[in-house]
């Protein structure tokens, strides 16, 4: 009986270990997954590196990419935050390599989204009942394209609706602005003051200044207070933060200063801020604090950095003042302005590249693109500097194949608007005619020639979609062509508006695509935009936003 007892005893030993066995492994089996922060899965991820690889999962961990593949990576990691794509699109943040992002004063009226004079008018009236009368009101973002008068507000329109309040109103890509009589009195403007260099003061057929201020609106504008700290920097915050709905996850934000850095320094130290990463392009204007500051921050972080200089070689087209070979439609010989006296922007450019600074230049004219060119390759050959990364803004005519050609050779770069192609349609045909109409933001071409061009937006509008849209349709707002040959494929497109803008600000190696090792930026998207037909490119939603693995934005 004993030992009958004995194996009784050994059988349920085993009967117990062999109940078990299955719950150990499974056990083990978790415990030999690798641990991390973030996994999303069952997708189309879009790696946009040079194989352009098309992923079901991605991996991330302490806010970087650890690992892209199929759905077997799920049996090598675990996290608390797994998100089943259902199939939806992942493609990096974009980044947007040329914009301006501003906090705005209390006197400030949003005008981008106004259809018409009409409300342009109601909102003054709103604006002046809450400041009172003698207060300044100011605003941007106006076009005449989109107005349903179909023409620029006049002095006399803003008259109308607070005749006792001063008005300056910048028009959308900021090269002029409408103001009223009252501004135009205060500033000591008359119908008989000669135009400021380089800019314009329009005047009706009788020579009555009608309230246009093209390229030196600033004659008047130097007129309006100063705004608050603290209302500027509670205002920047809601503007920065709104990119994510966009997808943006990066900028270079242009024309900003030493103070303006510090503005961005006091936002990204709150715990908690929800903000896409920003380079600050600065103006030579202060050259000892920008070298101050420089030594002070040095290379910045991660989230914040000094860019590059900017310069102003020309004016835009909605003035129109952008510099050009030939005179423009129907203006006589009219072929708009530098922004300074052309040997005083040869010596501005050599003494910042002497000074060993990356520089971001706004050229938008063929004549000015040519000068910068030129002055760029002269000071390269002069004095050589290894990967300058030197680039122009805007290229909004297409130049000389030579000049092109110059710029391929010295590694001069573009960040390009074809945005600009979409929403100043008319006041392109208002003022461009035959082949440089047709060949306004030229993408393919300047490609061809072997340079590196990144897309952006310079708020005309923000959205990059809007962007990716005209550089791969080449349309205005009527559904115009223009110079089919100029467009690009939807992956140039995208391309151009994620590793090629990291390449402008030296971050290839940490962000622009979806790679082990670099940043988690990325974005979700509502529909697949590799083949989604092009004329709904437009109609994409941004569903989610991740900056470094963290989910800043869900639609």
């Amino acid at each position: 009986m004993k030992n009958n007892s004995n194996v009784f005893v050994l059988l349920g030993l085993v009967v117990v270990l062999a109940a078990c066995q299955p719950e150990q492994q499974q056990s083990n089996d978790a415990a030999e997954k690798i641990a991390v922060d973030l996994i999303l899965n069952n997708g189309k991820i879009v790696s946009i590196d040079e194989a352009f690889g098309i992923h079901n999962t991605v991996v991330v961990n302490d806010g970087r990419i650890v690992e892209l593949g199929d759905a077997s990576l799920l049996e090598k990691y675990q996290a608390e935050n797994i998100q089943n794509l259902a199939g939806k699109t992942v493609i990096p943040g974009f980044i947007d390599s040329h914009t301006h992002i501003r906090g705005r004063p209390r006197r400030y009226i949003e005008l981008s989204e106004v259809s018409s004079i009409t409300e342009m008018q109601d909102l003054i009236r709103a604006k002046a009942a809450e400041l009172g009368e003698g207060e300044w009101i100011t605003g941007y973002g106006w076009s005449e394209d989109e107005l349903a008068e179909g023409r620029k507000p006049l002095r006399g329109d803003l008259d109308i609706a607070a005749p006792n309040n001063p008005i300056t109103f910048t028009r959308a890509g900021g090269h002029s602005a409408v103001v009223s009589t009252l501004a135009l009195e205060l500033a000591g403007i008359t119908d008989a003051t000669p135009d400021p260099e380089g800019g314009v003061i329009e005047r009706d057929e009788n020579g009555v200044a009608n309230g246009i201020i093209r390229e030196r609106q600033g004659i008047v504008g130097r007129l309006v207070p100063d705004s608050t700290y603290e209302e500027l920097i509670v205002s920047l915050e809601v503007n920065l933060n709104d990119l994510l709905s966009k997808g943006i996850t990066s900028i270079t934000d242009a024309s900003k200063t030493p103070r303006d850095y510090e503005m961005f320094e006091e936002l990204y130290a709150k715990p908690g801020v929800k903000l896409p990463r920003s380079a600050l392009q600065f103006q030579w204007n202060n050259p000892q604090a920008i070298q101050d500051l420089k030594a002070r921050v040095g290379d910045g972080n991660d989230f914040l950095k000094i860019g590059p200089i900017k310069i102003f070689a020309d004016g835009g087209f909605t003035g129109p003042a952008a510099f050009t070979k030939e005179p423009y439609l129907d203006q006589g010989d009219y072929r708009g302005y530098l922004n300074m006296p052309e040997q005083e922007l040869v010596s501005l450019i050599n003494e910042i590249h002497d000074a060993g600074w990356q520089m971001g230049i706004h050229a938008i004219g063929d004549a000015a693109i040519e000068l910068v060119v030129d002055t760029l390759a002269d000071a390269l050959s002069r004095n050589p500097r290894e990967d300058h990364r030197n680039y122009l803004n805007h290229f909004s005519m297409r130049p000389s194949d030579a000049t092109m050609e110059k710029m391929a050779e010295h590694d001069i770069h573009i960040t390009q608007q074809p945005n600009f192609t979409y929403t100043l349609e008319g006041r392109y045909v208002a003022n461009l005619d035959g082949w440089r109409l047709e060949h306004n933001n030229p993408i393919r071409s300047p490609m061809d020639h072997g340079i590196h061009v990144a897309i952006s937006s310079d708020i005309l509008p923000i959205g990059p979609l809007v962007g990716i849209y005209a550089a791969v349709t080449r349309k205005g707002m009527s559904g115009r062509v223009f110079g089919a040959d100029e467009a690009i494929t939807i992956e140039e497109a995208i391309q151009g508006y994620t590793i090629k803008g990291a390449y402008l600000g030296f971050e290839e190696d940490i962000k622009g695509s979806l790679e082990p090792g670099k940043l988690a930026d990325m974005i979700v998207l509502s529909k697949d935009i590799l083949s989604v037909d092009p004329e709904e490119i437009m109609d994409i939603e941004i569903e989610q936003t991740y900056v470094g693995g963290e989910l800043l934005y869900q639609n």
